[in-house]
This record gives C-alpha cells, structure tokens and sequence, in this order.
C-alpha cells in the first residue's frame, strides 16, 4: 500500500496519474479533469460512463454549469452542498469534452468529507468515480482498495474519517425548476418537481 500526503498526492496527479481519497459516501479515485482517460484505463470502465467532478466548494465548480441552469445549480447546491449529493446538469459551452458525457451534461459534487475537501483546495476540481473496478463491488477499507490498485497511491494518513459506505444520491435538471430523481442514495432530496 502506497500512503502519500497531501503535497505527494499534488504531485502525483500533475503528473497525469491518479490517486484515492476518502469521501462521506464511497472512497474515490481521482484525477486531474485534463488526464480524464486514466481513470477509465484504472477502473477498466466504459469510456461512455461519465466521470463526476468534485470540488471544495461551489464558486469552484459554477464555470462549469451551463448559463441556463445556473440559477437552479445555486439552488440546490446551497441547500444540499457539501454532502452524499450528485447533480448532473448541462455543462457550460467553455468546458472540454473530455469532461462531458454524450449529451452534454456534467455531474457535481462537493463532498462532505475534510480530507476530501483539504485535497480538492490543494488540487481543484477532480474528476472523479468511485475506487472499485467497474462492475464489481468495491471495498471500502484501504486495505481492500489497496489490492483492487496496488500501484495507485492513496491519501493518508489513515484511518480514514468515517463514511457511509453507500453511493450518493443522483438529481439530473431537465428545465428551469424541474429536476428528476436518477438514483436514491445517502441523500434524501424533497422538493424537486
């Protein structure tokens, strides 16, 4: 198991390789948005499954969200950010498509996790998914993830705070106030449509 800190974690992504952090939710593995490819090689994921990019805070993560939906972005990130939330919402116009999944929508998250948070301040955004191997169930022990990618680094140290073990809630924005329920997770979301 290869351990690094914080300045080592930097490091290893400008590189282009990616790295696995804690999150409230699941631990994920992440990478540098401009690198997006590794994580698909890594995880050995379908390339048209898209990628969620965290962040550490919202003012991070707006450039990202098409002008149309901005407002509803606002909304509901203030109310349910940091936390086990997902939004998938169109992607700005500026954004590369390396970012994007086929219809031109991005998935955000800030997580509700200070060693995520503490990471994603040092790095900015991160692409990112969780650290299994696509179609199998992943461990949420270090231990475990460290045998799925032994040449993967992780954040330390560890213990890892506590998380819920369970995948976060999806939304998706169909139109001005109109969200739509993609998946049930650790967050129950009211209101939506």
């Amino acid at each position: 198991m290869d351990l690094v800190d914080y300045k080592i974690a930097l490091k290893t992504l400008k590189s282009g390789l990616p790295i696995i952090f804690p999150t409230d939710t699941l631990p994920a593995i992440g990478c540098l948005p401009k690198f997006s490819n590794i994580i698909y090689e890594y995880k050995k994921r379908d390339r048209n499954k898209p990628l969620i990019l965290m962040g550490s805070e919202q003012k991070h993560l707006i450039d990202y969200v098409h002008e149309s939906a901005k407002e509803d972005y606002e909304n509901i990130a203030s109310k349910y950010w940091p936390g086990a939330l997902t939004i998938v919402i169109p992607a700005s116009e500026k954004q590369t498509l390396n970012l994007t999944s086929n219809d031109l929508t991005i998935g955000l998250r800030i997580p509700n996790s200070y060693m995520a948070q503490s990471l994603l301040r040092e790095t900015g955004p991160l692409l990112t998914s969780s650290a299994n191997i696509s179609g199998f169930k992943g461990s949420i022990t270090v231990e475990g993830i460290a045998l799925d990618f032994p040449s993967v680094k992780i954040l330390g140290p560890i213990p890892w705070e506590k998380s819920s073990g369970k995948a976060s809630t999806i939304i998706f924005w169909k139109k001005s106030g109109d969200w739509r329920v993609i998946r049930e997770g650790e967050v129950l979301v009211r209101g939506l449509y």
